[in-house]
C-alpha cells in the first residue's frame, strides 16, 4: 500500500501495449469472461459448503450526497396519491431512473464504456459503435447470460490492520499477493477477483466525501498481477482507481487497462462489509459467485447486485 507513487503517460501506454498484447480474449468476443469454463464453473459450485447468500452490492442511495450529485430517482407511481382503495383489487407500482456509472451505486462497466484515443476494446473506432441510441457493439449484452464462477475475495485493509484504506492510497501487486498469502489462496484463471479498500466502511462511519479527486483504489502497475492470474472480472468497494490518478494525463488509468486493454467487465462501488466477516468466520475467501445485469442489449453498464454463496 502506497500514498505516493506517480507513473508517466509514457510508462503507462508501455503498460498498456504489454497488457492488450497478452490479453487472452485477443480483443474479441467476450474479452476475459472467456476465461471461465463450463468446467470452471462446476468447480465454483463445490465451493458451496454452508449454503450462506451474501449481497455484495449496496442499498441504491436515493439522496443527493457529496459523492452522489445524481442520486437514483424511485418514486410510487400507482395508487394515485399513494393512497390504496378502500375495496376491489388495485396495485403499487413504481418508477426507478439511475446514472449507471455514478460515484456511489454498484454496478458493472461493459467493454464499450472505455474510450481511449477514440477506440474501444479490440480497437473498435467508438464512432462506429456509439450513438444516442446506444453501443452497437461490446454493450452489457455480452453478459447476458450471467457470469458465475469463482470469486475470491483480497481484503487489504485486513493485511494492514487497519479497517479501510485512505483515500489516495494505492493498492499494489505486493499487496495483492500479500493477501493472497496471508488468506491462504491463489487468484488463478478465470477467477472473479474482488479487492476490498474500505471505501464503503469508512463512508458508512465517517459520511459522503468528493471521491472524485481522493478515494483508494489499485496502482496501474498492480493490473499486471491480473494479466498474469487471467481474471475473469474486476470489483471493488471503491471505483477500482485510486484518485487523484497515479498516472500523468490519464484520470482513470485502472479502467483503459481493465476494460480497454485487457477486455475486463468492471464492478464498481460494491459492499464487502456483509461478506467480509463470513469469510473471516468461516476461513476461506473464495466462494460461488453470480452476477446478473439486467437485460439491456445497447447499454454500457447496469446495476448489479452480485451474490456470494458459500
Amino acid at each position: 500500500m502506497r500514498t505516493s507513487q506517480v507513473m508517466s503517460e509514457a510508462d503507462f501506454r508501455s503498460l498498456y501495449r504489454r497488457l492488450r498484447d497478452a490479453a487472452p480474449g485477443g480483443g474479441a468476443g467476450r474479452g476475459a469472461l472467456g476465461t471461465i469454463t463450463e468446467a470452471q464453473v462446476l468447480a465454483a459450485v463445490r465451493e458451496v459448503r454452508s449454503g450462506r447468500s451474501v449481497s455484495l452490492a449496496a442499498p441504491v442511495n436515493t439522496r443527493v450526497a457529496p459523492d452522489d450529485a445524481e442520486p437514483a430517482e424511485h418514486r410510487l407511481t400507482a395508487p394515485e396519491g399513494g393512497r390504496p382503495a378502500a375495496s376491489g383489487l388495485d396495485f403499487a407500482r413504481d418508477r426507478f431512473a439511475m446514472n449507471v456509472h455514478g460515484d456511489m451505486n454498484s454496478h458493472l462497466d461493459a467493454l464499450c464504456h472505455v474510450i481511449y484515443d477514440g477506440t474501444l476494446y479490440g480497437g473498435l473506432p467508438a464512432a462506429d459503435v456509439l450513438s444516442p441510441d446506444g453501443a452497437g457493439a461490446l454493450s452489457v449484452e455480452l453478459a447476458r447470460d450471467g457470469i458465475v464462477g469463482r470469486g475470491v475475495l483480497l481484503d487489504i485493509p485486513r493485511l494492514h490492520g487497519v479497517p479501510w484504506l485512505e483515500p489516495g492510497s494505492h493498492v499494489t501487486a505486493d499487496d495483492l499477493a500479500a493477501a493472497e498469502a496471508e488468506q491462504g489462496l491463489r487468484v488463478g484463471r478465470g477467477d472473479i477477483l474482488l479487492v476490498r479498500v474500505g471505501h464503503r466502511l469508512r463512508r458508512e462511519e465517517l459520511g459522503p466525501w468528493d471521491v472524485s479527486g481522493a478515494r483508494a483504489g489499485l496502482h496501474p502497475a498492480a493490473m499486471e498481477f491480473l494479466a498474469e492470474r487471467e481474471v475473469s472480472v474486476l470489483g471493488s468497494d471503491g471505483n477500482n482507481d485510486t484518485g487523484p490518478s497515479a498516472v500523468q494525463g490519464v484520470a482513470y488509468p485502472v479502467h483503459v487497462l481493465a476494460v480497454h486493454a485487457m477486455g475486463l467487465h468492471l464492478l464498481d462501488y460494491l459492499r464487502f462489509e456483509d461478506l467480509a466477516p463470513v469469510c473471516a468466520q468461516e476461513g476461506r475467501w473464495s466462494f460461488l459467485c453470480v452476477i446478473a445485469p439486467l437485460r439491456l442489449p445497447s447499454a454500457t453498464g447496469s446495476p448489479v447486485n452480485p451474490l456470494a454463496i458459500l
